[in-house]
């Protein structure tokens, strides 16, 4: 037997799970009592059977009445049938004809619309009435009842109605389903299927608890299509299917026969079924046990199960809680459905439930009480065509104020963007919101800043939060933020206030430069730029065209970047002259490197040597140029400076010859560390001497290894078979006949040439020699 957990349903909701609080698996259905006219029915009556139809519905009491209702349980119509129980109702599929049974024997079958039909009193109750499915059409009239015998009422041409005995003699037939052209009925012994093509009985399916007695415990069929039949009679389910029968093994047999493709034991009694796609709807009747849970012994279960070969899988349970419930036996619980949507029907006595699969609607209700916020608002915008209770934005709200109480504030404002769109008034309650919790710097970056902005109020109002407490993302805020989002001039103020505290804090600098630029004041953010020594100034400089502001501040810009600063200045000579300038303000380096970026060295070496009489200045000058004529300037200069001449002798050895200097020296001049400085000059020779022959080791070293690396290269054999080709005459370079003696000529370069073909010198490839003398210099000569 198979196990199933099962969730129990209360008043007034109906539905109370009692794993609700700790189980995070949805229900399938959803449950709700069947109101309105019903209950002014049961209340003096008692519900006996019901049949459903995709308009309305048909519900038969125990006082012998039938009542037409509509989906929601009001009464259209009523029907006095007999002063005894109704035992069942049937509906054709047009929902036109009815047929009605009861207790004391009475068989009506009339149309809804007409009382014309048949009317019957019969010696015994009789149990069950089932009309044709297609019984509104001329050539359907047919119908079977079920007391003590199956009847088939057939009208003939005539308009007269005539009775086959379809079966009889093992007892009261307890239940009836028509379908297409196949009748199933129970009675006792089992389960039997009449083919009404061939008005033969195709199967017999017994039943397995003999035990049991079959009006205590009644059999429930129920048709999944027009061949499949599932049979629950006790604890037993059983899935038939009706199959062709091969023509060949007919001979004596129907042309049909039933296949039992499942068959599994439950742990309750069955007293209703209905089919859910390829699952099972099954309505359970729990027999009071004392080793059970006394609460819930006696509520009828309503399971959703997945047919296997020989067992089933749980997919949902629920135990429901109907009115009177404890004086009810497994024979008072009834389950119909309406194929046209999956509504199923529990009748008992005295209450009437509709299980209903959850839409959309109840599975993010589901989620929103297990507090699913994310995948609810997620449902809901995949779904929101179809969602009739929620909205997408109501849902995402909720969600905020859930981030909210749990303290994740960053997700919450990350939200927001989605939630809010472009609703200003939602987004102003949010920013309040997230001020109130002390929480402006979660929402600032998802603020809107585009087409649709919020009051400037708003921004200011957090850029004054993030100003007390974080330079940093105040300084992030103003760089992303359009300027135009808020008071500039307020904030202007509010940073030069807090400068006042702190007036070295250079986030605070830059950040008030930035909002100088934004404000077009220009030589207030320039003058911050230069004290902070800033990367932008120059950017700032050229965007702006602030030359004319620059040129008492020539010394600074160079000063912290002299590369950048010269290419501006001499990319925008005609803007300002900065040499000019330089000269005029007697800026000597500035100078000599406007002169050396000017390509006027010569005059750059002479302020080098005259002005800042720095000879190590110079010589790193000449080095950097490596111009001879350069180092001619500097000898000529420092010829009579004997301090000039010691620099020289120390550094001059790897760019000049030393002689050249060394020649010029007059006699008898005064050098300090002459000496010294003359075996500098030695040594560095020694070590250009060291590196020159260890080069020609390595290069004479080189050229050996590449020769003998050509040779043996040159040495190989080479290749030659029917896909190489003349390159002189482009025919097959070997004959078609190999016995006749040939002779081909293969050189270095790969290029091969019938010895016919080639010139009479033939010592070199005419290709490669008529580019230039090459790899075709040898040659290889293959004879046969």
């Amino acid at each position: 037997k198979v196990s199933l957990r099962r969730r129990v349903f209360l008043k007034p909701v109906f539905c109370h799970n009692q794993e609700e609080d700790t189980s995070e698996e949805e229900p399938k259905l959803k449950y709700e009592r069947l109101s309105n006219g019903v209950t002014e029915i049961l209340q003096n009556d008692a519900a006996s059977c019901m049949t459903v139809h995709d308009k309305f519905l048909a519900l038969g009491t125990h006082f012998g009445k039938v009542f037409l209702l509509d989906i929601q349980g009001n009464i259209t119509q009523k029907f006095e049938i007999s002063s005894v129980k109704i035992n069942q109702i049937s509906l054709d599929e047009s929902g036109e004809h009815v047929g009605i049974c009861s207790e004391d024997g009475k068989v009506q079958v009339f149309g809804l619309y007409t009382r014309e039909g048949f009317h019957e009193n019969f010696d015994c109750p009789i149990k069950v009435v089932a009309l044709h499915p297609q019984f509104s059409r001329s050539n359907y009239k047919q119908f079977v009842t079920g007391g003590n015998k199956l009847l088939l009422y057939e009208k003939n041409w005539l308009n007269r109605w005539k009775t086959l005995v379809v079966h009889e003699g093992e007892g009261t037939i307890t239940n009836v389903q028509w379908r297409a052209n196949l009748i199933a009925w129970a009675n006792k012994l089992g389960v039997k299927i009449f083919d009404m093509t061939t008005k033969q009985r195709i199967t017999n399916v017994l039943r397995d608890d003999a035990t049991l007695r079959p009006d205590m415990y009644p059999c429930s069929l129920c048709w999944k299509d027009d061949t499949t039949l599932i049979v629950g009679w006790g604890t037993s389910i059983k899935i038939c299917v009706v199959k062709e029968r091969n023509p060949t093994e007919i001979r004596d047999l129907p042309s049909r026969y039933v296949e039992i493709v499942s068959a599994f034991e439950t742990e309750f009694f069955i007293c209703g079924l209905a089919p859910l796609v390829d699952q099972l709807v099954t309505l359970f009747f729990v027999k009071e046990n004392s080793d059970q849970e006394g609460a819930f012994e006696a509520r009828p279960r309503l399971d959703i199960i997945q047919p296997l070969p020989e067992s089933c899988e749980e997919i949902s349970s629920d135990a429901l809680t109907v009115r009177f419930f404890r004086d009810n036996e497994c024979r008072d619980y009834r389950l119909e459905h309406s194929e046209g949507e999956s509504l199923f029907y529990i009748i008992s006595p005295k209450d009437i439930v509709v299980a209903k699969e959850r839409d959309q609607d109840d599975h993010i209700d589901w989620l929103l009480e297990k507090k699913k916020y994310e995948e609810a608002l997620m449902a809901a915008e995949i779904s929101f065509k179809n969602i009739k209770r929620h909205d997408v934005q109501k849902i995402g709200m909720a969600y905020i104020s859930h981030l909210l109480e749990t303290g994740d504030y960053d997700t919450a404002a990350r939200k927001c963007q989605k939630v809010l769109g472009k609703n200003m008034e939602l987004w102003e309650n949010e920013v309040y919101r997230f001020k109130t919790i002390g929480q402006l710097k979660a929402i600032s970056q998802y603020l809107p800043r585009g087409d649709l902005r919020l009051r400037p109020s708003i921004y200011e109002m957090i850029l004054h939060e993030f100003l007390k407490t974080d330079y940093e993302g105040f300084a992030t805020l103003i760089r992303e933020w359009p300027g135009e989002l808020y008071n500039n001039m307020a904030i202007v103020q509010a940073v030069s206030d807090h400068l006042k505290k702190d007036p070295a804090n250079s986030t605070l600098l830059t950040t008030l430069a930035e909002l100088y630029t934004y404000d077009q004041r220009y030589d207030r953010a320039l003058e911050i730029y230069l004290r902070l020594r800033h990367k932008d100034v120059y950017q700032l400089i050229h965007k702006h065209n602030l030359f004319s502001s620059i040129e008492d501040k020539i010394v600074l810009l160079m000063d912290f970047d002299k590369e950048k600063a010269v290419d501006m200045l001499l990319d925008n000579e005609d803007k300002i002259s900065a040499l000019e300038i330089c000269q005029q303000r007697n800026f000597v380096e500035e100078t000599v490197f406007l002169l050396s970026r000017m390509g006027n060295c010569r005059r750059a070496l002479q302020m080098i040597m005259e002005e800042l009489e720095d000879v190590d200045k110079a010589i790193e000058f000449a080095k950097e140029q490596d111009d001879a004529e350069l180092w001619e300037d500097l000898i000529s200069y420092s010829i009579d400076k004997p301090p000039f001449i010691t620099g020289l002798l120390n550094n001059i050895g790897t760019h000049v010859d030393p002689i050249l200097l060394i020649k010029r020296i007059k006699e008898g001049m005064e050098i300090p560390n002459l000496r010294d400085s003359l075996v500098k000059i030695l040594h560095d020779y020694n070590l250009q001497i060291l590196l020159r022959e260890g080069c020609k080791k390595i290069l004479v070293a080189d050229s050996l290894s590449l020769l003998q690396k050509m040779h043996r290269t040159q040495m190989r054999g080479v290749r030659v078979d029917e896909g190489n080709i003349c390159e002189s005459c482009h025919g097959t370079i070997l004959p078609s006949d190999m016995a006749q003696p040939f002779t081909v000529v293969v050189f270095h370069c790969r290029h091969m040439f019938h010895k016919e073909c080639l010139p009479s010198s033939g010592a070199f490839c005419n290709i490669c020699s008529a580019k230039k003398r090459g790899p075709g210099s040898g040659i290889l000569e293959k004879k046969k």
